[in-house]
C-alpha cells in the first residue's frame, strides 16, 4: 500500500508538473503576450529610429554635462530594451514550438530583468524630450515583463516538497510494514 501511495503522489505530482509547463505555452499564444510582444518589438524600433535620426542630431547640441547624460542614458535604454527584447523572443519561440519550455527557461536564467536604475527627474530635464519619453517608456514596459516573468517562473517551477517528507518517509518505512501487537 505504500508503494501504491508514493505512485498516486508521484503521478499527481508530475500531473501538476505538466500543467505548470502548460501554462507557459498558454500564455505564450494570448493575446496579452501578443500585446506586450508588439509594445516591445515596437519600442525597440523606435528607439533605434530615434538614436539614429534625431536623437544624433539632438546630442550634437547638448552641453557637456547634457551630453554625457544622453551618451550614459542611450546606452542604459538600449542595454534595458535588448535584455527586454531577449526575454519576449524567447517567449515568442515557446509559443511557435521553436524551444521547449524547459529550455526556454534556462535561456531566461542568461537574460537580466535586472533594472538600471531610472535617471532622476534632474537627469530627465537635461535630456531631449524624445529620450526621455522612451526611457520612461522602457521602464513602464520592463515593470510589465518583470511581473510577468515572475508570474511565469512561478508557475512553471515543481512545487517545494514538504520539510518533512525524508522523516515521514523513513518512519513510513520503519513502522509502515508492521503490524501493531
Amino acid at each position: 500500500m505504500g508503494d501504491m501511495q508514493m505512485t498516486d503522489r508521484e503521478t499527481r505530482h508530475d500531473g501538476e508538473n505538466d500543467k505548470l509547463v502548460n501554462f507557459m505555452r498558454r500564455f505564450t499564444a494570448s493575446s496579452q503576450f501578443a500585446d506586450v510582444f508588439q509594445e516591445g518589438m515596437t519600442l525597440v524600433e523606435e528607439t533605434a529610429d530615434y538614436l539614429d535620426g534625431p536623437g544624433r542630431q539632438e546630442a550634437r547640441r547638448l552641453e557637456r554635462a547634457a551630453a554625457l547624460a544622453y551618451a550614459t542614458e542611450s546606452m542604459r535604454l538600449t542595454t534595458r530594451l535588448m535584455q527586454l527584447a531577449s526575454w519576449l523572443l524567447l517567449q515568442k519561440a515557446v509559443s511557435a514550438g521553436e524551444l521547449s519550455e524547459e529550455a526556454a527557461l534556462e535561456e531566461q536564467n542568461q537574460v537580466s530583468l535586472d533594472d538600471l536604475a531610472e535617471p532622476d527627474e534632474e537627469t530627465l530635464a537635461m535630456l531631449p524630450e524624445g529620450l526621455s519619453d522612451l526611457i520612461r517608456r522602457s521602464h513602464r514596459l520592463h515593470e510589465r515583463i518583470a511581473r510577468l516573468d515572475e508570474m511565469i517562473r512561478t508557475r512553471t517551477q515543481p512545487p517545494a516538497t514538504h520539510p518533512l517528507a525524508d522523516h515521514m518517509a523513513r518512519l513510513v518505512q520503519a513502522f509502515g510494514g508492521h503490524s501493531s501487537d
